[in-house]
Formats: C-alpha cells, sequence, structure tokens
C-alpha cells in the first residue's frame, strides 16, 4: 500500500515552503543546462573523427636497487 495522494500533497507543499519557488526554479535551470550540454557533448563526440593510431612506448628496463634488510616476522601474542 504505497502514500495517498493526501500525504503526496502535504509532502509537496512543505517542500515548496522549505525550498521556496525561487529555489526550485533555479534547480530546475541547472539541470536543463546540464542536460543541455551533455546533448551537446554527445553528439561532438558522434561527430569527432576517429583516434589516429596509438604511439608506439618504449620502454626502458628498470635499473635494479640495492636489497634493503628485511626484518623478521613479528611474532604474534597469545593469550
Amino acid at each position: 500500500m504505497g502514500p495517498s495522494w493526501w500525504q503526496i500533497l502535504i509532502v509537496l507543499v512543505l517542500f515548496v515552503l522549505l525550498f521556496g519557488r525561487g529555489k526550485i526554479s533555479e534547480l530546475m535551470g541547472d539541470v536543463a543546462k546540464g542536460i543541455k550540454s551533455f546533448k551537446m557533448g554527445m553528439s561532438e563526440d558522434a561527430e569527432a573523427p576517429a583516434p589516429a593510431e596509438p604511439k608506439a612506448i618504449e620502454h626502458e628496463p628498470a635499473k635494479p636497487q640495492a636489497r634493503a634488510k628485511s626484518k623478521a616476522p613479528r611474532k604474534q601474542k597469545t593469550g
């Protein structure tokens, strides 16, 4: 059993009273701007040419490092 229409109406009224009409419209405007820029970015990606061949990375072997003295493992306390 879900919320009744009266409960939904009360929640909406409280939401508008807490945040005000101006804040809600600003928030929705920001969401719309985000959606527009997302769509624009997606359309730019579709029109972009395919990337060029990947370049090979030349690898130099690592220089051997001096080994540090290893410590003995700690004993666990029992008890």
